[in-house]
């Protein structure tokens, strides 16, 4: 499903004929918007210099209507090549972090009459011995491939009640509530930022590498320690902080980066996690260093070019939005700089709800490195031996 390629109605004289909503939720503060002044479809190719143009010639005329400080919320689609879903809405307002629901009333999704995946297991596991021969071939040092689970409900579920739920098992995470102009709604909770940006200062929080959670705590620990301890899940962390390096290292004066990762949990999952951060050497705008990190090797792959070809020839669906870019960026009047807000913007692993049912992704990484060649995330580190 390709859920954001059209958009909104736009201008200001027609934009209430779909007044979408946007919620933006993370532990530096929230937003929450609605109504769509202006529809904005550029793609954000490269580092996305025609999208930057064309969403600051997007706020003057939003200033020029009469908003003070005009912000750009959406979508950009995992291949930033296609069409982005971005909007600036009429009304926006800016929140200090909150608590998720501390109890939540609505109505359940109801019984799941059907669930069809692709592609299903056996179409998968081809997929993964067909991306281990790349692996092994040398042209890929990584690749990340998804399978999409398609649920369809004898009611239609409730997307607000499904949003809250995700806030209260994921407290930690960004969490997203997006209206799409088909009708449906795109809703997630991650636990990953790609790019925050307060005036000169940058931060970026990539993971890559994970472990199941156990519930006995003794187990639990051995799960975390035994990540710290994987090679093939280090190596595969490597390529993703070492190209990230190289993206930022020659615009900024000063880069900060661990030695080595830690470990970030959520209820489910332990993560490595290395946060970074750093002054640029002049001004860069949040949405141009976002465009130009997407997609990282923890949602792609590496070589990003290879990976990606890649995974359009194995996965028998458009990922659309699903391992996107999903936040907010605003300017203030004539400067063309970040107002003063922290801006967040994080990386989608997300879940539609649309007005057939429900889609997901689930996540698989190959990961190829000198000691071991191994997969994991869908399958078990012991079933490799199977491959």
């Amino acid at each position: 499903m390709n859920a954001l390629t059209s958009v909104v109605c736009d201008g200001p004289e027609v934009g209430y004929q779909f007044p979408p909503s946007y919620r933006f939720y993370s532990p530096a503060g929230g937003i929450e918007a609605s109504g769509c002044f202006m529809a904005i479809t550029t793609p954000a190719e490269a580092s996305g210099p025609n999208l930057e143009r064309d969403v600051l010639q997007a706020f003057a005329k939003a200033q020029a209507a009469g908003l003070a400080n005009p912000v750009l919320v959406g979508v950009i689609p995992f291949d930033k090549r296609q069409a982005s879903s971005l909007f600036i809405p009429r009304h926006v307002s800016h929140l200090s972090p909150t608590s998720p629901p501390t109890a939540i009333c609505g109505f359940a999704c109801g019984q799941a009459r059907q669930c069809v995946e692709q592609p299903d297991q056996v179409g998968f596991q081809q997929a993964v011995m067909r991306a281990l021969d790349e692996l092994r071939s040398g042209r890929l040092d990584k690749a990340v491939l998804s399978r999409l689970l398609q649920l369809e409900f004898d009611e239609p579920p409730c997307a607000a009640t499904i949003f809250q739920g995700l806030r209260q098992q994921n407290p930690e995470a960004y969490h997203f509530l997006a209206d799409l102009p088909d009708g449906g709604v795109l809703i997630g909770a991650s636990p990953e930022l790609l790019l925050r940006e307060t005036g000169q200062h940058l931060e970026t929080n990539p993971l890559a590498g994970s472990a199941k959670r156990h519930k006995d705590s003794k187990a639990d620990v051995q799960a975390a320690n035994g990540l710290l301890d994987s090679s093939k899940d280090q190596h595969e962390h490597r390529l993703v902080i070492q190209d990230i390096e190289r993206q930022l290292r020659p615009l900024c004066r000063t880069l900060n980066i661990p030695s080595a990762p830690s470990l970030m949990s959520t209820s489910r999952l332990w993560h490595l996690s290395t946060r970074i951060s750093g002054e640029l050497a002049s001004p860069v705008s949040a949405l141009k260093l976002a465009c130009q990190l997407h997609p990282t090797p923890a949602l792609c792959g590496f070589p990003t070019a290879e990976a990606r070809r890649l995974i359009a020839e194995l996965e028998p669906f458009d990922r659309g939005v699903f391992g996107g870019i999903v936040g907010w960026w605003g300017s203030i009047p004539l400067a063309r700089t970040l107002s003063r807000r922290v801006l967040p913007t994080c990386s989608t692993r997300a879940t539609a709800i649309t007005t057939g049912g429900t889609a997901s992704i689930r996540r698989f990484c190959l990961c190829h490195s000198a000691e071991e060649k191994c997969q994991c995330g869908a399958y078990s580190r012991a079933d490799k031996d199977r491959y």
